[in-house]
């Protein structure tokens, strides 16, 4: 019975210190113990981080010089298309019938003119038969050895070969005026079934097709969107208070939504002169080093812009930094050190007031939270 209780006093003295060992080994030690990270010397690249959607200086609206009913468009989205391609057909309606009845009338009016000058040639002859009858008989009728009728006569076929040369002349003049405008109504309808067919002005890619075979469209009503290779960028709105260093020329990294571990090199290109009065951001075109295929236009992009370097600065992952101090591991106690931001890149930070070597204390959250002095274990 005393052995019992004797045993009872001392399971009852070990509890406590069971339990104060659990607690130490797993909920103190755990608590106290934190990541941390070396500061070292490195050279920074500056950057500026902003984000957007992908864009293009020129969009290329392929529209149709004259209304119809589209018959087909061969052009589809996603297609590269060369200067010049087939992009869509109109329907012709009537207009190969038109320009036949064009082309007989033209024929027609050549052959008649064709026909008067042949008329004048034979006409021509005449007249100097007739100019020589003509002269004979004037001689003669001055000497009275021609009767007045005879001589009248002779005047009267001459005139009347002039008249019909004079006429021939006129009808030739007509079918001249004949010729031209038929000629130039030969040449509208040719220009007018050209027309039908709709060619691509530039060589690129479509993103966008606006009408269908069997839609009636107007003219200058856009058929397809084209957007040339080189003049595809990336709309980046960057906060005022941070652009300032931002100039034309500086180097970029940019970050497709579809391409999130892959960032594509790029350049500044353009600062647009008006920034956003609502949102107070300046708009920076970013330009592709080397365009990705397939890209897509509005897709969502970031860019970081490369504004200077720091060479030989102490630097840290930017989760190291709280404000303007770092929490510094000295004789396994934590200690608050001031210090000055001098840049960032991207999870790094450029600063001032500690040294190369220096151990810095990562801060969590589910841990303890630190303090001057704070014993801590790495």
């Amino acid at each position: 019975m005393a052995n019992k209780t004797y045993l009872k006093w001392i399971a009852l003295l070990l509890l406590p210190l069971i339990a104060g060992l659990l607690f130490y080994q797993k909920v103190y030690i755990p608590k106290s113990t934190y990541a941390s990270v070396t500061a070292e010397k490195d050279s920074l690249p500056l950057t500026i981080f902003g984000t957007g959607t992908v864009g293009a200086k020129n969009l290329y609206a392929v529209c149709a010089n004259s209304g119809g009913k589209l018959l087909k468009v061969y052009a589809e989205e996603g297609m590269w298309v060369t200067k010049g391609d087939l992009v869509a057909t109109l329907d012709s309606v009537d207009l190969p019938q038109q320009l036949a009845q064009a082309q007989a009338q033209l024929a027609k009016a050549r052959l008649e003119k064709r026909a008067s000058e042949q008329e004048i040639e034979g006409l021509v002859a005449q007249r100097s038969l007739a100019k020589i009858t003509f002269d004979r008989y004037a001689r003669l009728h001055e000497r009275g050895f021609a009767a007045q009728a005879e001589y009248d006569k002779a005047k009267a076929d001459l005139k009347e070969i002039d008249s019909r040369i004079e006429a021939a002349r006129t009808r030739i003049r007509s079918a001249r005026a004949e010729i031209e405008r038929a000629h130039h109504a030969v040449d509208a309808l040719k220009e007018r079934i050209v027309r039908l067919d709709i060619r691509a002005p530039v060589t690129g890619y479509v993103i966008a097709k606006n009408a269908r075979a069997g839609e009636t469209i107007l003219p200058q009503q856009p058929v397809v969107t084209m957007v040339r290779k080189s003049d595809v960028w990336v709309k980046i709105y960057i906060d005022e208070r941070i652009s300032g260093p931002i100039r034309v020329g500086a180097p970029a990294k940019i970050t497709l939504r579809s391409r999130a571990d892959t960032p594509l090199p790029g350049e500044v290109v353009r600062i647009e002169p008006k920034s956003d009065p609502v949102t107070q951001e300046r708009i920076v075109d970013v330009a592709f080093k080397e365009l990705p295929e397939p890209f897509y236009i509005d897709e969502q992009a970031e860019a970081l812009i490369e504004t200077g370097r720091l060479d030989g600065a102490v630097t840290l992952p930017a989760e190291a930094v709280r404000g303007g101090f770092v929490w510094v591991y000295r004789d396994k106690k934590a200690h608050k050190v001031r210090i000055e931001v001098l840049g960032r890149s991207g999870k790094k930070v450029a600063l001032k007031g500690i040294e190369a070597g220096t151990r810095v204390i990562l801060p969590d959250p589910k841990k303890r939270p630190l303090f001057e002095g704070a014993s801590v274990r790495l």
